[in-house]
């Protein structure tokens, strides 16, 4: 099937060939896919090399006595959350809580410190998770309880780090974009009477941004992310649970999220289901394919180097600016 789309003059004329599998999703979307040309929104100011960011303290971490199910008490049984705080004066109130990718089985450094430096040199407070992996022996649900944990602790000290607790985003990459979705469609209202202060806090996130996320375990997931989840043979109930575009409903945040034609890795259509289930739950979204970027890829270059980075993130940037998160 083909695509002829004629964009407005700050867009590229896309001319594009989809499988039919890809097609199943584009009518339900009602989506124009712009690739859009490396210009900076004049209405998103870019920080300058010399901006700086508060240096990241030791992680937190998100249960001092230990965590639920914890294997042992090396540093890799301990989820903790990382703060990076905007320069005084900068901040905007908003937070976002940030889970790298990595195939749940490591954690790429450049999609948790790289993000976060990114993020709160535009004024949002950023958390970095530290959640627990497959390869270091845990499974579902290990990592979320961590990720439902570190959003619970993160609005439960709003006021700690002068963050609006109605203003917590989530950002996930890869698996971590699967963990963020997992959050963004399992949450709850929190437990009133649980004597823990941080358990009675919902965890919810305001909004979410999913970056070549791995969405479903059905047919197009990412092979090695869900072994790592879910161990081998897992039962098909469990697998229909953490299909998060199975999950989406009315109540879902709205989201970023954004796949490249050129991943080989993660199949596109992780994204389009959640942007078609968004869609007919009528969760808003802003959805981008790029043509260019491989997976894995990031800011497309250093935090600090504007013109390296990826249009994503200044798509990204003027969305955040609509919900009011970057000034």
């Amino acid at each position: 099937m083909e695509f002829f789309l004629r964009a407005p003059p700050c867009l590229s004329v896309c001319y594009i060939r989809t499988s039919p599998m890809i097609s199943r999703f584009l009518p339900a979307l009602l989506i124009v896919l712009a690739i859009t040309r490396a210009v900076a929104d004049p209405a998103v100011a870019t920080p300058s090399a010399s901006s700086s960011v508060s240096p990241a303290p030791a992680g937190i971490p998100l249960w001092p006595q230990g965590a639920p199910g914890a294997l042992g008490t090396a540093p890799k049984d301990i989820p903790t959350i990382t703060p990076y705080l905007p320069t005084p004066g900068t901040a905007t109130g908003a937070a976002l809580l940030i889970c790298p990718g990595g195939g749940y089985v490591h954690l790429s450094p450049h999609e948790g410190d790289g993000y976060a430096r990114f993020f709160a040199a535009h004024g949002i407070t950023c958390f970095v998770l530290a959640y627990r992996l497959g390869s270091n022996g845990y499974h579902y649900p290990a990592m979320f309880l961590d990720v439902a944990r570190a959003m619970r602790t993160v609005r439960a000290k709003a006021a700690d780090y002068g963050i609006d607790p109605h203003r917590i985003g989530i950002v996930g990459s890869s698996a971590g974009g699967h963990l963020a979705s997992t959050l963004m469609t399992h949450f709850d209202s929190g437990k009133p009477a649980d004597p823990d202060p941080i358990e009675q806090r919902d965890d919810r996130p305001d909004l979410g941004i999913l970056c070549y996320p791995v969405i479903t375990m059905g047919a197009k997931t990412h092979v090695g992310s869900k072994l790592n989840l879910l161990g081998p043979n897992p039962p098909p109930a469990l697998m229909t649970l953490l299909s998060n575009e199975l999950q989406v409903t009315a109540v879902t945040p709205p989201c970023f999220l954004f796949a490249t034609w050129e991943d080989k890795t993660v199949p596109i259509e992780n994204t389009l289901s959640f942007a078609a289930a968004l869609r007919a739950h009528g969760v808003r979204f802003d959805l981008h394919i790029y043509e260019h970027g491989g997976h894995g890829m990031g800011l497309g270059g250093p935090w600090d180097k504007p013109a390296q980075l990826h249009p994503w993130t200044r798509d990204c940037l003027y969305w955040l600016k609509l919900h009011k998160f970057v000034n």
